[in-house]
């Protein structure tokens, strides 16, 4: 299981609730990358479309594709920033953050160098609350969903750390 967390918002978007939590792949199966997604709970004032179309909007404003290509975080001036400090990961998009507590498998992998794979959904999930845990199978269901998967922006973060 997996805990959500909510990201704080200042910006233009209507985003309603957006959370992040991280996972990893099935080590078992020779898959441990790390992934970090954040979506929307779909309870903004306007309802689950506007959220859903304030997530690509605000995809689009970070030069995030939506079309299923993955996008290079390691890039210069890139608007989508990671840490990892004292188990947590730091989501930093425009004027918002948000963190989760991440996983020790998440976090191994990242000591090891692992960039996280970081999945902006465009559908909103009401059932993952923030700060409720996510069993395996719905967040397998959810994120194996390809609706969820090729509406998402997907790119590829490097992990900063404090100095």
């Amino acid at each position: 299981m997996v805990d959500t967390q909510t990201a704080s918002s200042g910006n233009q978007f209507s985003l309603g609730t957006l959370s992040i939590l991280a996972w990893i792949g099935a080590p078992e199966e020779d898959h441990s990358t790390p992934y970090l997604l954040a979506y929307t709970l779909g309870d903004g004032a306007n309802g689950t479309a506007e959220n859903e179309a304030a997530v690509a909007a605000l995809a689009r404003s970070l030069s995030l594709p939506l079309d299923g290509g993955m996008a290079d975080g390691s890039r210069p001036g890139f608007p989508v920033r990671l840490l990892v400090e004292g188990g947590q990961a730091v989501l930093s998009l425009q004027n918002m953050n948000a963190q989760c507590v991440a996983p020790p498998e998440w976090l191994d992998a990242v000591a090891q160098g692992a960039d996280v794979h970081f999945v902006l959904s465009t559908r909103a999930w009401p059932e993952a609350a923030p700060g409720q845990p996510v069993s395996a199978e719905a967040l397998s269901a959810y994120v194996g969903d390809e609706a969820v998967l090729q509406s998402a922006a997907h790119c590829l973060l490097p992990v900063g750390k404090l100095r």
